[in-house]
């Protein structure tokens, strides 16, 4: 009877035992499972956290460095500029060392040259076939008054011309006395602020 006595609790604790042991290993594993998907849900939220501000700091350096990014306007006031063409029989007087006066007044740009003579007698912005239309507005010319390295001075013409842009090349049209309309292409380059528009 003892002995029966002894195999049954035996045999209870023993089951006791078994049960606390999956119990234990479930629990364990349950554990980890939770521990595991916990890790799962957070990574990507760290991950998150950190790639935000990156993508925000790339956005924002696309917006201040990206292609269609326009540069920087010259802010108002007088300039002397060089003034390119694509001919040597149209260009600035020898006098001015190829430059002439660039005005910026309101965002809008325009240059003032001296030319080499008398000979051109109207300018236009655009292309010859448009300048000889109704309506087309010429420019007209200045008479300046250039001096040489000599001493020698010179009246000459000179006209007032619309810039669009800088270092880019435009269209500009010429008529002579002869009275043909001819194209060319001209370009405004490298504006520094004359002395008597700096302010210290």
């Amino acid at each position: 009877m003892r002995r029966k006595i002894i195999m049954t609790v035996s045999a209870a604790v023993l089951a006791a035992a078994l049960l606390s042991g999956c119990a234990s290993s479930d629990g364990q594993k349950a554990s980890e499972g939770r521990e595991a998907a916990q890790t799962q849900e957070e990574e990507p939220e760290e991950t998150q956290g950190r790639t935000e501000p990156e993508a925000a700091s790339e956005e924002e350096t696309d917006s201040l460095e990206g292609p269609d990014t326009p540069a920087a306007a010259l802010e108002d006031g007088v300039y002397t500029a060089e003034f390119d063409t694509d001919s040597g029989m149209f260009h600035v007087s020898e006098a001015c060392d190829g430059k002439g006066t660039l005005t910026v007044e309101n965002g809008e740009m325009v240059i003032h040259v001296s030319l080499a003579s008398k000979n051109i007698v109207n300018l236009f912005p655009g292309l010859a076939e448009d300048a000889g239309k109704d309506g087309a507005e010429l420019l007209e010319p200045t008479v300046d008054s250039v001096t040489y390295s000599d001493g020698i001075t010179e009246e000459v013409y000179g006209f007032d011309i619309p810039v669009p842009a800088l270092d880019e090349e435009f269209d500009l049209a010429l008529i002579g006395k002869k009275g043909t309309w001819y194209d060319h292409k001209v370009s405004v380059s490298n504006p520094e602020k004359t002395e008597q528009d700096v302010h210290i």
